[in-house]
């Protein structure tokens, strides 16, 4: 029963990569209607796109995030986990607690999130609850394998990636003062190098738990990130150098220091 649920498993983390790459695909021509590319009222800039009921901000994102948090504890057996297998879940588990309860308290109220947006991070998050928490449970580590060279390298990348994540959100939340309005340009941090800090350090993040977790599901996983984010900094970038012209720092790159 357990090869078999393992291999359901791995089956669904070959479609979550095949999905992150046509949705990498698709941002390439077009941009997800929330955040800066909404109008005024929330609703999209973009003519052709159906204008959905809008969520207030802060209730959206605890609403899309926490089923990858509650659902990875319930259908991985949490308590039952072998130790190894509890401390890398852990690590997903970290993560969306601050994004389903700490992060969203801290965002001020701004446009709302388009209620097709929410639903399908809802979906997504829980649908990734369940790949990561029976990813968790079936797993089978060697002895050793959290002091080894490839878990150790791989935590450290997370950690590194949620820093600076939480970081770059703390640089973006201080840029404007209560009651004023408009865009600046980040300058703090990882910002120096490139516009989409904090979705630099997301992917520094799943990339190390890629590496500590060594699972199918994991890399499915960071490539689904990857393909999410990836270009939504690279229209970040686009949209700040089309904004401010030549004040925006020429050296920066959108999401890969040096790089892209």
């Amino acid at each position: 029963m357990s090869s078999i649920i393992l291999n359901h498993v791995n089956c669904t983390a070959a479609v979550m990569i095949g999905v992150g790459i046509c949705t990498a695909i698709e941002l390439q021509i077009r941009t997800a209607h929330y955040g800066r590319y909404s109008g005024s009222d929330g609703s999209s800039k973009d003519a052709t796109t159906i204008a959905f009921p809008q969520i207030n901000a802060r209730l959206a994102w605890m609403l899309q995030e926490c089923p990858s948090f509650f659902g990875a504890l319930m259908f991985s057996g949490f308590g039952s986990l072998a130790p190894t297998n509890r401390v890398l879940l852990s690590l997903f588990l970290l993560h969306y607690a601050n994004r389903s309860f700490v992060y969203p308290l801290q965002i001020r109220p701004g446009h709302g999130v388009p209620v097709d947006i929410v639903a399908a991070a809802f979906g997504f998050c829980l649908l990734n609850g369940w790949l990561q928490g029976r990813a968790a449970a079936q797993t089978r580590y060697p002895d050793g394998w959290l002091r080894s060279p490839r878990c150790v390298v791989g935590v450290v990348l997370f950690f590194v990636g949620l820093g600076i994540n939480m970081h770059s959100d703390a640089v973006l939340r201080r840029l404007r003062a209560p009651g004023e309005t408009g865009y600046k340009i980040p300058q703090e941090g990882m910002f120096k190098y490139v516009s989409g800090a904090n979705y630099f350090g997301e992917m520094v993040e799943w990339m190390g738990f890629a590496i500590a977790s060594w699972s199918i599901p994991s890399l499915a996983f960071f490539v689904f990130v990857c393909s999410n984010i990836g270009p939504r900094a690279v229209q970040h970038h686009r949209w700040y150098k089309n904004k401010f012209g030549v004040e925006y720092p020429p050296d920066r790159k959108a999401v890969i220091p040096f790089i892209l």
